[in-house]
């Protein structure tokens, strides 16, 4: 049995940067991943979906470029090639993470592992299996699409989050269950493929979690491009003749219609993937498996990250927990901190926000101002046909100490970090609006927003 200093079971965004860490760190590690590097994210969620927001991104171009003087006659799109570019965008990624892997030394085994509760991890590879041990040990396993008890959908064709990039057809029509981040993303690549879309959503708005002005000016936009959005309605049953599929729906109210479509996609939500622990007995918050503020679980020298112990789902989170769990293997050093956590959404106008939102100061009951503007009286915004979305900048009424950012709009996931930064630094309001920004851009708008909150705004 080979013995090492960290154990990481799970190649995800959390699992092989905390193992490259480790192994930085100047620790004998191994990696065990039962499928693909690079997890979820890099195979079926993240990456995949953004190079197809990307094409969408592209037509939605052509086809505003016409009001421009820029004419393109008989735009076609071909599905296999879109797919195959997707599938080359992976390929190099993940070849990229197997180097990194074997530059740090670190042992990559390519099977199912199981957690023992003695440091031991037994891994399956085919019909062999291999017993290994680490001083420490890493979960993280990760998590898989959830599936919703629906009346009628063991019998009936459908596709998860999982699977979505599996059809080998650009649909008619197709009803995407589940209106969060990834339904409302989706819902842009099939519309920009003139697929009719449909939403149901259980909530009375799409991105429940996020601003709702956000919310309001995403579905705005998701209409526009003819998406029909359901809120407020639940699926109650599906049933499939081949090749349509028939959804019950049932609002609140308890009215029913029926929608018939081509294709079904889950997009309900995730949930973790507790199989590799099932012999530890770890505490549990839900479904998902607890942990101190240092990343480590009920059971000393066991810590978990990524979607297995829930939070907040994202990638660029799993990772930073991956490195904070590094930091504390050998005594707690380091809190996680999730206070200055970037959120995106890559949509046709994108969505990203940092720090606390309205509802939560609210909630809180912390004393706040806030100004919001427009894009629409922005240069850049201007000159480029973007002036849809705005910039919203939440400060302490006492001290004006920046508490959070919401920007809807192009490139927004990209300028988010700016407002990161001076959360992470505890920034004022004062030292924002003197920070100079770049003429003609869109990030004046954050400018623009600091310096009516002190009452020297320029353009507003």
């Amino acid at each position: 049995m080979t013995a090492y200093d960290v154990v990481v079971v799970g190649g995800g965004p959390g699992g092989y940067v905390a193992a490259l860490r480790a192994a930085k760190n100047g620790k004998k590690t191994a990696l065990v991943e039962v499928d693909y590097l690079g997890g979820t994210c890099l195979n079926r969620g993240c990456i995949p979906s953004k190079t197809l927001l990307r094409h969408a991104e592209i037509i939605e171009g052509i086809e505003k470029a016409k009001n421009w003087g820029i004419k393109t006659e008989n735009l076609s799109f071909s599905l296999k090639e879109m797919f195959a570019r997707k599938d080359q965008v992976i390929a190099a990624l993940r070849s990229g993470i197997e180097h990194l892997l074997n530059a740090g030394k670190i042992d990559v085994y390519n099977g199912f592992g199981t957690i023992h509760d003695d440091k031991r991890v037994t891994v399956v590879i085919g019909n062999e299996s291999y017993q290994i041990s680490g001083e420490k040990i890493i979960i993280a396993t990760g998590s898989q699409p959830a599936v919703p008890p629906i009346y009628g959908l063991n019998s009936v064709n459908y596709h998860t989050t999982d699977t979505i990039f599996d059809i080998t057809e650009i649909p008619q029509s197709i009803v995407i269950v589940g209106g969060g981040v990834i339904g409302v993303e989706f819902a842009n690549i099939f519309a920009s493929l003139k697929t009719e879309v449909t939403i149901v959503e259980l909530g009375d708005r799409i991105i429940p979690t996020e601003d709702e002005d956000a919310s309001q000016v995403l579905l705005k936009n998701l209409k526009k491009k003819g998406v029909k959005v359901l809120t407020n309605y639940q699926v109650s049953s599906i049933e499939e003749s081949n090749p349509k599929k028939t959804l019950m729906i049932t609002s609140d109210k308890g009215k029913v219609e029926f929608l018939t479509v081509d294709e079904i996609l889950l997009a309900v939500g995730r949930k973790p993937n507790v199989s590799a622990i099932s012999e530890l007995d770890l505490k549990m918050t839900g479904r998902h498996v607890a942990v101190n503020d240092y990343l480590e679980t009920s059971k000393k020298d066991y810590f978990a990250v990524g979607d297995v112990i829930g939070g907040l789902q994202l990638a660029h989170v799993a990772s930073a927990e991956g490195l904070t769990a590094v930091e504390n293997l050998d005594g707690n050093k380091e809190k996680m901190n999730y206070k200055v956590m970037p959120r995106c959404i890559y949509t046709n106008p994108q969505v990203a926000s940092v720090g606390m939102s309205e509802a939560e100061l609210k909630e809180k009951g912390i004393k706040y101002r806030v100004n919001k503007y427009n894009f629409s009286g922005n240069g850049k915004a201007l000159a480029a046909g973007e002036t849809e979305g705005f910039s919203k900048v939440m400060i302490d009424e006492k001290y004006g100490e920046i508490l959070g950012v919401v920007m809807v709009g192009a490139h927004v996931t990209e300028m988010i970090s700016q407002s990161s930064a001076y959360l992470y630094l505890e920034g004022t309001v004062d030292e924002f609006a003197k920070m100079v920004q770049p003429h003609p851009s869109l990030s004046e708008v954050l400018m623009e927003s600091a310096n009516t909150l002190i009452g020297k705004g320029i353009h507003s």
